[in-house]
């Protein structure tokens, strides 16, 4: 899809909203009516890649001299064309990825293994509570109830609109992200406060779990928005290689949906469809193909920082085609060479809350008649922590306790509808915040979030 028509594709994904969430309750407070008519998504976009690539050559050149000294014009130029350090001309100039200089000793193996060398290595935060949690997880699930280990958290989550970034007495209409009720690992979900009198909470029929407020800018002070909620998150581990084979019903609605194409982000493109065929070939079984598609991607594509989902056209050819991804995007990737596979596989984000360590996160689900749903995070993959075998594959048909769902699927409307396209018009975490005048862009407001481990 081109860019041209991403704006009408999502307005009228928006006015699909009542059939995507169901019959839910009125909005809070009736929004003013939007001033769309100058909207150009040409001009968002651009906009957008200048926040995301504004690094200059010598500011990149500069941070790869601290462990490469001698680098050259042309080191950078290899970089460059094995997409290891990312760069693109926007407004006419040569400019890279804010995190391209950090990205290049991350995707590089050489480059790594120079950083390694001079900085040495050591597990990170969710390394360090996973190491607790995963054989916590291990011996208490069972076939039987795969879900243990329940962690229970109080979280105060605060989303700051700019000062004077919307003109006095506007309202902001704001939507932030709040866990999903209708997970089996998630559990107990309580609002204890919000900074509106009036909020709407999404129903459980939509995709994104938000809760939705507006409030009145004012001359010089941010417009803040806050939300204080508590939920239980466990864990969950299902042995796929026990898991005794069953044919799916390819009639069945669950079936149809998550083995389908969907725009933009899950397309059964030429090179995709040659991959997934060597991967699986001579694999017996849903869950032996699974394996092979998720090792090959933990062995191939190496975590990197990610410029903001919105401005990739198809996000499992852009991880192939430059060796590297995010956890959504080589989640993305993994969804759809199981549905090329012929496994239904789906979207889930959230947060990983882990102490100390926590972030936006995204992973998949894959779906095993005679199981059903079994969480997959192939950002987390094989850990290099792992103890034992269990713990290496534990990610494929697992998932910590650290968790907070908030999204069953990505790109789908907000509740209630957004007016301009999203900030993140992929995923939902952060939130997302507009006036009548156009959206709000991430560079004009920030986000918070404060978690208290209740019972650990």
């Amino acid at each position: 899809m081109r860019y041209a028509t991403l704006y009408t594709t999502l307005l009228a994904a928006a006015a699909l909203l009542a059939a995507a969430c169901g019959t839910a309750q009125k909005s809070a407070v009736a929004a003013a009516e939007p001033d769309t008519a100058a909207y150009s998504w040409e001009e968002d976009l651009r906009q957008r890649l200048a926040a995301d690539f504004r690094a200059t050559e010598e500011e990149v050149a500069e941070y790869i001299r601290r462990y490469i000294p001698d680098v050259t014009a042309e080191q950078m130029r290899s970089w460059e064309a094995s997409g290891a350090l990312e760069c693109m001309v926007v407004d006419g100039r040569r400019r890279y990825f804010h995190a391209a200089a950090r990205n290049l000793f991350r995707i590089d193996p050489q480059c790594r293994a120079i950083m390694e060398a001079a900085d040495g290595t050591a597990p990170s935060g969710s390394d360090r509570a996973n190491m607790k949690n995963l054989p916590e997880i291990l011996g208490a699930a069972t076939d039987a109830e795969p879900v243990a280990a329940p962690k229970r958290m109080r979280v105060t989550y605060t989303l700051t609109v700019d000062a004077d970034a919307v003109p006095a007495g506007e309202t902001v209409r704001c939507w932030l992200p709040y866990p999903r009720r209708d997970v089996p690992r998630q559990s107990g979900v309580r609002l204890l406060s919000a900074s509106e009198a009036r909020y709407t909470i999404a129903p459980d029929s939509c995709r994104h779990s938000t809760l939705y407020m507006e409030r009145k800018a004012k001359a010089g002070e941010p417009t803040v928005f806050s939300e204080t909620f508590e939920y239980t998150s466990a864990g969950e581990r299902h042995d796929l290689r026990r898991i005794t084979p069953q044919p799916y019903d390819t009639a069945s609605p669950v079936y149809r949906e998550y083995t389908s194409e969907r725009e933009r982000h899950i397309r059964f493109t030429p090179r995709l469809r040659a991959l997934a065929a060597r991967l699986t070939a001579g694999a017996a079984t849903p869950a032996a193909k699974a394996e092979r598609i998720f090792r090959y991607i933990c062995e191939t594509y190496p975590w990197a920082s990610a410029r903001e989902y919105s401005t990739i056209d198809n996000i499992p050819e852009y991880v192939v085609a430059n060796g590297h991804g995010d956890c959504g995007q080589v989640s993305l990737l993994f969804i759809t060479l199981c549905r090329i596979s012929g496994i239904p596989a789906r979207f889930q984000s959230g947060f990983m809350m882990h102490p100390g360590a926590w972030n936006l996160h995204d992973w998949a689900e894959i779906y095993l008649e005679g199981a059903g749903w079994v969480p997959v995070d192939q950002s987390f993959g094989i850990p290099d922590y792992a103890r034992n075998d269990a713990e290496r594959i534990f990610f494929l048909g697992g998932i910590d306790s650290w968790r907070m769902a908030v999204n069953n699927d990505y790109g789908m409307p907000l509740y209630p509808a957004k007016q301009y396209p999203r900030s993140e018009t992929v995923d939902f975490q952060r939130g997302e915040a507009e006036w009548r005048g156009g959206n709000l862009y991430f560079t004009q407001w920030g986000y918070d979030m404060k978690i208290e481990y209740l019972d650990n």
